[in-house]
């Protein structure tokens, strides 16, 4: 029996781990939660709300990008995900920590927000789910539960808000850096790109952020090994929220 990837559709930190397995070359399917319902089916699952978890083939679970990563690379060592020398790895460590405990909360900040005043937005965002589609008059009436629900859950406050769109000239400064480095963005993802470009795939979708990634090497980072996102936002929604 292939591995069970438990997810919710669009999910960054869930790309980075079916991207890592794909590059592994571990078989596995995937079960997917819709938001907001997945905090509480996950809980009993493996302990915890939050999305991606994973179950092996011989019962082991594991939760969270990270940790899922490392006992990839562990179980199949090729390719690589944390370069071949102590230094490459602490250096990969480094921005892959960054990704996950910096970035990734940014996204969960700017997206809810957003789709919380425009709920049309939402399908494009669902595009290739394996759920059932929501017509859009039952999910605008849906919407405002869901994106509260998740604005909470993700501390995706005003302040946090506006704290983000300043602070992200200064992001995307770093993943530059780390580019021109050599650390991201080589011929081969490692555990750092897969932490990363998956944030970097959403935040380009988001109207206000957009324009800060024009002529950047972040931008080509964010499409590098994924398709751009069919969902997008248009500009104005979050430095109204």
């Amino acid at each position: 029996m292939p591995a069970k990837l438990y997810v919710v559709h669009g999910s960054h930190p869930c790309t980075t781990v079916e991207e890592a397995l794909k590059l592994k070359g571990i078989a596995y399917k995937t079960v997917e939660f819709p938001p907001p319902m997945h905090a509480a089916l996950m809980r009993p699952l493996f302990g915890a709300r939050t999305v991606p978890g994973l179950k092996l083939e011989d019962g082991e679970k594991l939760q969270g990008s990270r940790a899922i990563l490392r006992r990839l690379d562990e179980l199949v060592p090729e390719p690589p995900l944390y370069g071949r020398t102590a230094q490459e790895r602490a250096k990969i460590e480094e921005a892959e920590l960054w990704g996950d405990e910096v970035l990734q909360g940014v996204v969960r900040h700017l997206i809810w927000p957003a789709l919380a005043q425009r709920p049309d937005c939402m399908p494009a965002y669902q595009e290739g789910s394996k759920l059932p589609p929501i017509p859009m008059p039952v999910l605008k009436l849906m919407a405002p539960a869901i994106t509260s629900i998740e604005k909470r859950l993700n501390g995706a406050t005003d302040e946090a808000v506006r704290g983000d769109l300043r602070a992200m000239p200064a992001h995307l400064d770093r993943i530059d850096g780390w580019i021109a480095d050599g650390v991201l963005g080589g011929d081969q993802p490692n555990a750092a790109d897969l932490q990363i470009a998956p944030s970097l795939r959403l935040l380009i979708t988001f109207g206000d952020v957009r324009p800060m990634f024009e002529g950047r090497p972040a931008a080509d980072l964010a499409h590098k090994w994924l398709s751009p996102m069919k969902g997008s936002t248009p500009p104005g929604l979050l430095q109204a929220a």
